[in-house]
């Protein structure tokens, strides 16, 4: 059998379904701890089940996490794979049961789906990397209006490239536009004394 779960930001639904797709009960919860508790008590009257969760992993994560440590065994639906399996529901519209159970039916049907792991070191890296990756943009994009800015202000002042990236050419940036007045030479200096992000 297998237990297909519609996830949002406040609520689970889900609903339990037997190998041929009957439909065997449904549970709504807070997406909680107590929630998550709740669950793990309405899945031990099943014995041994596939918990299946569409694959939202921002919405998901700590329900996987508590299932995994339960020692369930917890899959992903693409969202792709939900469309037919809506399409064929006995009922007509979108609600969340018919969502869970749509994600229970995909589970019974595909054979391959990714299993869920709890997250380790590479989800580490990942959100590090990521996260760098974001600040660089960040960076770039500053320094960009930086240089039209001063421009504005000075089409002479030597800027070398990539020089806002260097403390000693922030200094002098800052020291040159120091007395300028406006808008344009306030938000070019910015909090720190110019307009570019910190380098260090």
């Amino acid at each position: 059998m297998a237990v297909g779960v519609d996830a949002h930001k406040n609520g689970h639904t889900l609903v339990a379904v037997d190998p041929v797709g009957k439909g065997l009960g449904i549970l709504t919860v807070e997406a909680r701890r107590a929630g998550h508790e709740r669950i793990l008590e309405w899945l031990s009257g099943f014995g041994e089940v596939t918990v299946a969760v569409e694959d939202c992993r921002h919405l998901t994560r700590a329900l996987e996490a508590d299932l995994l440590d339960a020692e369930h065994r917890v899959v992903r639906v693409h969202t792709r794979l939900m469309a037919g399996m809506r399409r064929s529901a006995r009922e007509r519209g979108k609600s969340d049961p018919i969502d869970a159970e749509a994600v229970a039916r995909v589970a019974l049907r595909e054979e391959q789906l990714p299993a869920a792991q709890l997250a380790g070191p590479d989800r580490e890296i990942k959100l590090s990397s990521d996260h760098r990756k974001r600040l660089v943009e960040q960076r770039t994009a500053l320094q960009a209006k930086l240089r039209w800015f001063l421009h504005e202000l000075d089409p002479d002042l030597p800027v070398p490239s990539r020089g806002l990236r260097r403390h000693s050419v922030l200094e002098q940036v800052a020291a040159a536009i120091e007395d300028r007045e406006g808008a344009v030479a306030e938000i070019a200096r910015g909090p720190n004394g110019t307009g570019a992000p910190s380098t260090s």
